[in-house]
């Protein structure tokens, strides 16, 4: 059942999200969650970037800025800095970074996490005008890309590999299964939490020992081409990398550099997803199999977010997302896989609920293709789950009862910034 909440005004929910940013905030980094999450995670701080660039832009900048204190010399951007040693597992003592020179002298993870950063930064500077923060942050992002293209480029064709599903951001998805499965069994036995809601602790241990499989071949991008077993091409990381370029290509000119390179690099990473990726919907492709993973997935529209994706793309992928797969037999949007599927699970991670950070990336799809009705769907539906169950980490794409985490940062931080463009609608 839904859980009671008095109901509140826009003014009073604005308010509400911005006290939980701000319990969230340490002093140099945003957590995404009080308790369970007590570092600052590399995706969510792109969201909070986002949501805080037009109610408080210096902490937007403080926020970004923050991260990338953890930026590699290779230019890769770690999906966790620590703020403090042990309080998570796997923890500083797990992933080692201080053993690794090209690592920076906060204690990171060793793996990446989705690029969304430019199109962060694209916003905030959309929302301030700051052409000095544009120059200061624009050489980390170029690194950051250039680190993509050098060292993930598995396939040869342009789109980056994820090499672990952490990388994701969407840690449970289906879409990982079989290439876990194909792991060798293994018990490590530790975990966080224990919640009906997520992995299994054979899947987590699987998760452990890729990360420490990587972590023993030295981070090196070699090991990655030629050895490790979990490599897989994902349209949402590459639709969001794709954004990303096209970010920075609008960005350049404030910086003083040549837009072109991102502009090309946006075209190779476009032709190789509709090349690669594309069967009637955008799949993700497992490298080591050779084959596509034909579960359709909230992660199969992140090519949308690509003002230049075909017209006849466009219009299939969006039947896709407004029939009974998603969002035509949901209450609420958007499922983060297909109902129809086998694996689809109302009550777990990334198999079946709801969350904010993917329905304001469909928003903003909307935006660039100006779907107007759409757009207003997704937000309008995004802020009924916040006003009657709170800031949770998701959501039954059904009832809308919240799941995982209470005052989670980027379901606050995306609210804010919804409101912000729904007012006088």
């Amino acid at each position: 059942m839904m859980e009671a909440r008095p109901a509140v005004d826009d003014a009073a929910l604005g308010r509400e999200a911005l006290a939980v940013l701000e319990a969230n905030w340490t002093g140099t980094g945003t957590v995404p969650a009080p308790g369970l999450y007590p570092h600052q995670w590399s995706w969510d701080s792109a969201f909070v970037v986002i949501g805080l660039a037009r109610h408080r832009p210096d902490r937007a900048r403080d926020e970004l800025l923050s991260l990338l204190r953890g930026q590699w010399a290779t230019g890769m951007v770690p999906h966790i800095v620590f703020h403090t040693r042990e309080a998570y597992f796997p923890g500083p003592s797990v992933w080692r970074s201080q053993e690794h020179a090209a690592a920076p002298r906060v204690l990171t993870s060793g793996l990446t996490s989705p690029p969304l950063h430019a199109l962060a930064l694209w916003w905030l500077y959309r929302h301030t005008g700051d052409v000095a923060f544009v120059r200061r942050t624009y050489p980390a992002l170029v690194a950051q890309h250039a680190y993509l293209s050098a060292a993930r480029d598995l396939g040869g064709a342009g789109l980056a590999a994820i090499v672990h599903p952490w990388e994701s951001g969407m840690d449970d998805s289906p879409s990982w299964d079989d290439a876990l499965a194909a792991l060798p069994a293994t018990r490590l036995g530790h975990r966080n939490v224990e919640l009906a809601e997520r992995h299994p602790q054979s899947d987590h241990d699987r998760y452990v020992w890729l990360a420490m499989s990587y972590r023993d071949a030295g981070y090196r991008a070699e090991y990655l081409r030629d050895e490790h077993p979990f490599a897989i091409e994902d349209p949402m990381f590459n639709g969001i990398w794709l954004a990303s370029c096209q970010a920075l290509a609008e960005l350049a000119p404030l910086a003083g550099a040549d837009p072109a390179p991102h502009v090309e690099r946006a075209e190779r990473i476009r032709h190789a997803l509709l090349d690669r990726l594309w069967d009637g919907c955008f799949y993700a492709r497992d490298l080591r199999a050779d084959r596509l993973i034909r579960v359709c997935t909230v992660g199969a529209f992140g090519p949308l977010l690509d003002p230049g994706l075909p017209g006849d793309h466009l219009r299939a992928a969006l039947d896709v997302l407004e029939s009974a797969r998603f969002m035509g037999a949901t209450g609420y949007p958007v499922p983060s896989c297909e109902i129809r599927a086998a694996q689809f699970d109302r009550t777990r991670y990334w198999r079946g609920p709801s969350w904010v950070n993917t329905n304001w990336l469909l928003r903003r799809a909307a935006a660039v293709h100006s779907l107007d009705h759409l757009g207003r769907q997704l937000a309008n539906g995004t802020l009924r789950l916040v006003r009657q169950a709170g800031f949770r980490e998701c959501f039954d794409p059904f009832d809308g009862s919240g799941r995982g985490c209470r005052d989670f940062s980027w379901s606050a931080a995306l609210t804010l910034d919804l409101l912000a463009d729904t007012v006088g609608e």
